[in-house]
């Protein structure tokens, strides 16, 4: 009996019988300000992570892996569209009463897995904006996920240091009484709600900078959030809520191939890790919150394990932007980290065009698929989507600024990226080979999280391969590269780039 394997995804032929072989299915998390030195896979030696690490050491672990940008918003919005989010003028950190960021009827990752067969699901961290800019949260929230490619949804509308602190399923707020109206304003209070401000005394996490508005769960938010009391959410159950439905989902779809956005929101602030992981690492709540994020990618891996669909099931782990210790609440992040660099040895972090701030964590792992491997390879969030059309047979006809380098991702080539532009809150920088290039911007060295921002007063070159720590400018040394890779920048963000990029005052 003769057999011929088409495609390793699709049909596999039997003589002159065929049966249907389930896709692959595909799931992506997402981890939330996790720095490349904050996993154990890559070396370090003062925080413990070895669910995620089982990803890396059984899989690709890739040492040059980039989000495109520094902040949340932008990244998960090139993750999701495959275009350079500073292509589009609203991408960046948005508030929680946003609008849709991404356009009903454009290309999304999720979309092509819909119309390829699968079900399609997002879970947790959100943060691309919901409604039409003026939201009713009292009523089903329209345009959301489930417009633009998600059968399931179940999310967080933006940050949890955000209001509304509520849970967004298939657009509706989960657990709201009627009754009980959800009142959400970015600009001012409304009348008669304590703020930090107006009442210390009842807070249990105090504020360092911004984070002094409407108080939930006794932590001050950025926003004003009125009602909606049978809905908010606890903060130190959400790892167990959100690692529920994703549970839920896996069960649910067994059977039929499906994709799976994870948005975990940890080590975001406020780091409120459940108790059981309190002291869990000995770096307080910002190294118990990473804990428990290892934790939640350990009870993902066993349920899939339990369902007999890891040999079946394409898993990769990243994070939406580099690391930061005080992102405005007082909880010892700073005095705390002792001997650990979250940022691995890189310049920067969140916020920054350094490398810090878009170098991050990234595994891909799919059992007897992949093969043990370190890679050195440069890849990028923004390539998943054409990476995985190419897993899926989806013929991709939208021009993306997305790349197909499903080799690379599953460790059959060392063939990544060649080039790639950096984006950190407007700012922008170029990597090409070895060398990244910053262009001289204005502004302070520093926000007011510490980080450094990348601000250089000219035109700066790092061999980022000799030098990871950015110390040593290479400008003068090497005029003609610099020409030549300045020349490649600006044309490939005509029309986007500018000198004077207004500094985002951090809420």
């Amino acid at each position: 009996m003769k057999t011929w394997i088409l495609c390793s995804a699709t049909i596999i032929l039997y003589g002159c019988g065929q049966r249907e072989v389930q896709k692959p299915n595909v799931i992506v998390i997402l981890a939330d300000d996790l720095g490349y030195g904050d996993v154990s896979a890559y070396g370090s030696g003062t925080i413990h992570t070895p669910n995620i690490d089982l990803l890396a050491k059984e899989g690709v672990c890739f040492t040059n892996a980039y989000a495109t940008s520094a902040t949340s918003t932008p990244s998960r919005y090139a993750l999701m569209t495959g275009m350079y989010p500073w292509k589009n003028k609203d991408a960046k950190i948005l508030p929680g009463d946003a609008p849709l960021l991404i356009k009903e009827d454009q290309f999304t990752i999720a979309r092509m897995m819909q119309q390829s067969g699968y079900t399609t699901a997002a879970i947790g961290k959100w943060h691309l904006g919901m409604g039409n800019g003026n939201v009713d949260w009292n009523e089903t929230v329209r345009p959301g996920a489930n417009e633009i490619g998600y059968d399931y949804s179940c999310l967080i509308a933006a940050t949890n240091d955000r209001v509304p602190t509520v849970y967004v399923e298939n657009g509706n707020v989960v657990g709201l009484d009627k009754n009980d109206p959800i009142e959400v304003d970015y600009e001012k209070n409304f009348e008669g709600e304590p703020t930090a401000l107006t009442h210390p005394e009842m807070l249990r996490m105090h504020w360092a900078h911004g984070h002094n508005n409407s108080i939930v769960n006794g932590i001050p938010r950025i926003g004003y959030m009125k009602g909606g009391k049978s809905a908010l959410w606890k903060d130190e159950d959400m790892a167990d809520y959100f690692i529920g439905k994703v549970k839920n989902f896996l069960a649910e779809n067994k059977k039929r191939p499906f994709f799976l956005y994870y948005g975990l929101h940890q080590p975001h602030v406020p780091r409120t890790p459940n108790p059981r992981f309190v002291g869990a690492s000995g770096m307080g709540p910002r190294g118990d919150a990473i804990v428990e994020a290892d934790w939640c990618v350990g009870e993902l891996y066993a349920e899939l394990d339990k369902l007999g669909l890891l040999e079946n099931t394409l898993i990769i782990f990243s994070s939406d932007n580099g690391p930061v210790l005080n992102d405005g609440y007082k909880d010892m992040a700073v005095e705390l980290a002792g001997k650990h660099k979250p940022a691995g040895g890189f310049r920067g972090g969140k916020y920054s065009l350094f490398e810090g701030g878009t170098r991050v964590p990234f595994f891909v792992y799919w059992k007897g698929e992949t093969r043990p491997k370190v890679s050195d390879a440069i890849v990028c969030q923004l390539d998943l989507i054409s990476s995985i059309a190419a897993l899926i047979g989806y013929d991709v006809k939208e021009k993306l600024d997305s790349r197909n380098f499903l080799d690379v991702f599953l460790g059959k080539s060392d063939e990544g990226r060649e080039e790639l532009v950096l984006e950190a809150q407007g700012r922008m920088a170029y990597r090409n080979g070895d060398y990244v290039m910053i262009p001289p911007y204005k502004g302070s060295e520093r926000n007011l999280t510490g980080n450094e921002v990348g601000n250089l007063p000219d035109f700066a070159l790092f061999n980022i391969n000799e030098d990871p720590g950015q110390l040593f400018n290479k400008a003068d040394e090497k005029p003609q590269l610099l020409e030549e890779m300045k020349s490649r920048f600006f044309a490939l963000t005509k029309g986007f780039y500018r000198v004077n990029v207004e500094e985002e005052e951090l809420k």
